[in-house]
């Protein structure tokens, strides 16, 4: 953690806190058995293009999504399918999108990650990284210039993603404006192949707040709890008009970059080191260990997800695919011109 004096009371929880603990944690188990499900059907030629999965990052999304509020706009990136859904992002726009249904929100499209709610606050992924924090800068000043205070933008990008102008174009800015911005950083060791030894000279990425004025906070992700307490508080500070907050976590991911890369380069060490663990694994025995969830409990909630999954697999397998010959292909600023229902 740096400029703060602030610490997250570790020892400390109430009724509040455990109840928005276990909450995370069902969003965390139905993210990653849609994501399991979405990987399933692409090793079977069911979704085409690359596959991106959020294994082991699903505590760190998790707990800016659910703490965020309506009215806050959010940016997610590639591994924030629990924050999506935390958010307010509904399982049927997942399915859709990667099976490239008419009835999905790029309405056949695009059949990855791209895809959001504008008018809910969640905005589309940009896939040149970096990009996003300039967006989200930008609908905070656009929020501002109309007179709109006490909401909050998030977005997150991962270790190798901080090493580009466009993060730090979007970030200084952010910074120089004070906006209320809140930026993830997932450091999970790896910029796709590159280790951190080669990608960047400080000794933890929450030095980088320093440079732009801005407080930071470093902190487990395999943890739930601690990126709970983090997240809230930088929620909090953003909202309050401390300006932008970095919080940087550190894990490991759980699979290759994508589902085509097997993740042959990583360091297997790191899998056993305590940023190694599984979140889901970690939430999983502190719910047992505080009493607040028993073995049978936990079970339920997965089989809850696989069911809520497989139900809404089932209706979107049913659902047309887009008529090429029917579409009108306009971009989303223009499409509420013809199509009200394309700027949702």
């Amino acid at each position: 953690m740096l400029n703060s004096l602030w610490e997250p009371e570790r020892e400390t929880v109430d009724a509040g806190f455990q109840e928005k603990y276990i909450s995370a944690f069902k969003w965390m188990l139905l993210a990653r058995t849609v994501e399991d499900k979405i990987g399933a059907l692409w090793r079977a030629g069911k979704v085409a293009g690359v596959c991106y999965l959020g294994r082991g990052q699903e505590a760190i999304s998790v707990a800016v999504g659910m703490t965020l509020i309506p009215g806050d706009v959010f940016g997610p990136l590639i591994r924030d399918q629990a924050g999506r859904l935390a958010f307010g992002e509904p399982l049927f726009d997942i399915l859709r999108t990667y099976l490239g249904k008419k009835t999905g929100p790029t309405k056949g499209r695009d059949g990855n990650v791209h895809r959001g709610r504008t008018r809910q606050g969640i905005y589309p992924m940009i896939s040149h990284l970096g990009a996003l924090v300039s967006v989200i800068a930008g609908a905070l000043m656009a929020r501002r210039m109309q007179g709109d205070t006490g909401l909050v933008g998030a977005t997150s990008i991962g270790d190798g993603g901080t090493s580009t102008g466009s993060f730090h174009e979007g970030f200084n800015m952010a910074a120089v404006e004070k906006l209320p911005l809140v930026l993830t950083v997932t450091n999970n060791q790896y910029a796709y192949s590159t280790p951190n030894e080669h990608q960047f000279a400080c000794n933890d990425l929450v030095d980088r707040a320093i440079g732009y004025g801005v407080e930071g906070y470093s902190m487990d992700g395999t943890d739930l709890k601690e990126c709970l307490e983090v997240a809230t508080h930088a929620i909090a500070r953003a909202r309050s008009g401390f300006g932008p907050q970095m919080v940087v976590a550190s894990c490991v991911r759980l699979s290759g970059h994508a589902e085509h890369d097997d993740g042959f380069y990583m360091d297997k060490g790191l899998l056993e080191s305590p940023i190694g663990r599984d979140c889901i694994s970690v939430a999983h025995a502190f719910l047992v260990e505080q009493g607040w969830a028993d073995e049978s409990s936990v079970e339920e909630w997965r089989q809850n997800a696989k069911t809520e999954v497989e139900d809404a697999l089932q209706q979107v397998q049913r659902e047309p695919a887009p008529n090429p010959q029917e579409e009108e292909w306009l971009a989303l600023s223009s499409a509420r011109l013809v199509d009200p229902d394309l700027s949702e």
